[in-house]
């Protein structure tokens, strides 16, 4: 198992990764929400500067709000500053495209997306938009693609799971999936690889975006301190809920020992968010702080539910060894940005230390 800290991208808090590397982690994830957050590629190239061991990569960058040929240019002009421990987490855009009041895209189209990056990241000619393009003037060494950047796919759905089969090295899921989801996804991105005539190799990387709060003596999921630790991640859930819900005009998806705060958050959504800024206000501290009105929908059932890992040391770790048992390789934590540090301090003392 590999443990990653994802970041709340923020440029002038570059010191969060060698901060990772010394408390052990494998990675370092830099999410990419232009509306929200720094420029993941420029805090990257600080990041990779800065750091000798940990692997870098977006968490996830976004298709929709960059051209194919510039993504896979960008990871390659990190990778020029980080060789061999650069990767690409990608994805369709979730919150991305949402704060704008546009959809994510489309399966078909991030397809095609993954398999234009892909080639160009293996230095290849590929058609695009029917021209054949490649990177030129190779001779000048600015980008770097003669080492392998892994491209991991942020993917849920059944076409994005094939796609990630397809044209990914990995993917990255969100929420703690179970053994017998954890496996099926991993069936459909097998078929995914064999409609193109790949096979998924051993080390094809399973990977998911959770959080974690280790509980101290005496603590439980009604603490402030776990709240606070927790919040923003859980929060997070039923916006993204909430985008299903309105996509759909459906909420029987929602699991019947949170639906009492659910009803709670549709009616506050309702009469608090002006429907023509509701795009705006819906995500306000994405997975970064918890809205102080949103506070009261972090009950224990919605902590439980969300799928992060909240408990005792030992409790965590079992999980943990049941989830590799079932053919996840890490887990990303996404701390909220004022208890980032103490967070990954706690998870990499008491459990990355014995596990």
């Amino acid at each position: 198992m590999k443990f990653g800290g994802m970041v709340s991208t923020k440029i002038d808090d570059w010191q969060m990764f060698p901060y990772l590397e010394e408390l052990g982690y494998d990675c370092g994830w830099i999410p990419d929400s232009q509306m929200i957050w720094s420029d993941c590629y420029a805090t990257m190239a600080l990041a990779a500067l800065h750091t000798s061991k940990l692997r870098l990569g977006t968490g996830v960058a976004i298709a929709g709000t960059r051209l194919a040929p510039v993504t896979a240019h960008s990871i390659a002009s990190i990778n020029k500053l980080a060789p061999g421990r650069t990767f690409l987490g990608i994805g369709t855009g979730h919150t991305a495209m949402r704060v704008m009041g546009q959809n994510p895209m489309q399966p078909t189209a991030f397809r095609n997306y993954l398999r234009v990056v892909r080639g160009l990241l293996a230095g290849e000619e590929v058609e695009y938009q029917g021209k054949p393009i490649k990177f030129l003037d190779r001779e000048l060494e600015c980008i770097n693609t003669e080492h392998k950047v892994p491209i991991y796919v942020a993917a849920n759905g059944p076409k994005a799971l094939a796609a990630a089969g397809a044209y990914g090295d990995g993917r990255i899921g969100a929420g703690n999936e179970p053994y017998g989801l954890l496996s099926k996804n991993l069936e459909r991105m097998r078929q995914g690889a064999e409609g193109v005539g790949r096979r998924l190799d051993a080390d094809f990387h399973t990977s998911v975006l959770t959080f974690a709060c280790v509980l101290k003596p005496g603590e439980n999921l009604t603490s402030d301190r776990v709240i606070d630790e927790t919040g923003a991640e859980v929060v997070s859930s039923l916006h993204f809920w909430y985008e299903i819900y309105r996509q759909r005009g459906d909420d029987g998806f929602i699991l019947g020992e949170v639906r009492d705060v659910w009803e709670d958050y549709k009616n506050y959504v309702k009469t608090e968010m002006p429907e023509d800024r509701r795009h705006q206000i819906l995500h306000t501290g994405h997975c970064s702080f918890l809205p102080p009105a949103e506070r009261r929908f972090i009950t224990p059932e919605m902590i439980k539910v969300s799928g992060g890992f909240v408990g005792e040391p030992d409790e965590i770790i079992e999980r943990l060894r049941k989830l590799e048992a079932g053919g996840l390789r890490e887990i990303a934590l996404l701390p909220p940005i004022a208890v980032a540090r103490e967070s990954f301090k706690d998870f990499a003392k008491q459990v990355m230390a014995r596990y």
